[in-house]
């Protein structure tokens, strides 16, 4: 599992004292409030501290630590912003997309593999999970009553699979 998972990336400046516009690739504000601390990378070897964040229509404003001009927030344009998932709790019953990337997807009854999870998608409803079989894509709504346990420890996730989802016609 990846340790520092992407929150956002800085899209624009934001005023002159060194705020920054981001786009959000995380659940919510109150998820990204969470964090004291911040990384310029992957690996977590680039800190920076999160002074605030607050919501502007879709997307977040941000003040980062050392960040209080308009030159130093315009070289950061285009950054993605990493957080440690140990510096944020989520629900239990939810799942980073992170974890689900890569899960198999099996039948519950039949232990049947329909492939592998390779994108989780969101069109408003619920999550849809891209699934992966031999260069075949089957998506995969991500809804209680079709995706039945997800065991990201395992990598496995198990549905009841309804009518039509896997048929070939």
């Amino acid at each position: 599992m990846k340790q520092y998972l992407e929150v956002g990336k800085i899209n624009n400046t934001h005023g002159i004292k060194g705020e920054l516009k981001m786009e959000l690739w995380c659940d919510d504000i109150d998820y990204l409030n969470q964090f004291k601390t911040l990384y310029f990378d992957e690996n977590g070897t680039k800190p920076v501290a999160l002074i605030s964040a607050r919501k502007q229509k879709n997307i977040a404003i941000i003040k980062l630590d050392g960040v209080d001009t308009f030159d130093k927030a315009e070289v950061l344009k285009g950054k993605i912003l990493y957080g440690n998932r140990d510096d944020a709790d989520i629900d239990d019953d939810a799942n980073y997309i992170a974890d689900l990337i890569g899960c198999y997807v099996v039948d519950i009854d039949t232990e049947e593999e329909y492939g592998k999870v390779v994108d989780v998608l969101n069109y408003g409803s619920c999550d849809i999970y891209d699934t992966e079989s031999w260069g075949k894509h089957t998506l995969i709504p991500a809804t209680p009553d079709i995706v039945k346990e997800i065991n990201t420890e395992y990598k496995v996730i198990r549905i009841k699979a309804m009518k039509g989802l896997f048929d070939e016609n």
